[in-house]
């Protein structure tokens, strides 16, 4: 083989490590130095923090987000059904009625074993 063989190789190759070193001194450059956090700074709309930020939740929120994803998800369906509802016709309205009888039972379901108490 011979060295012209390998010249577009090494171009290459060199291009790509003046690159790389090209981003890490632009990273080092434009770094933001972080501090440690101070439990005593406001957050959540400008209250006073009764936690760390970085706490876990507590675990009857999960319920709620699931509930509320089950209702986010209804509306996501729901959209395009709006769009095509008219040239269907009526059984496209009992199947988003039978959809929502089935939402409506989880969300029953969901009251009856105490999703959205707080205690």
């Amino acid at each position: 083989m011979h060295t012209s063989d390998w010249q577009p190789v090494l171009l290459l190759l060199g291009i790509t490590l003046v690159c790389i070193a090209l981003l890490f001194g632009a990273a080092s450059l434009v770094r933001v130095t972080r501090e440690p956090l101070q439990a005593v700074a406001p957050f959540s709309g400008g209250l006073g923090p009764t936690e760390h930020p970085f706490s876990r939740f507590h675990v009857r929120w999960y319920p709620v987000t699931l509930i509320f994803l089950a209702f986010d998800m209804e509306m996501l369906f729901m959209y395009p059904w709006t769009l095509v509802a008219g040239e269907v016709g009526v059984t496209a309205v009992v199947e988003m009625f039978l959809f929502l009888g089935i939402l409506m039972a989880a969300v029953a379901y969901a009251w009856r074993e105490g999703a959205f108490r707080w205690s």
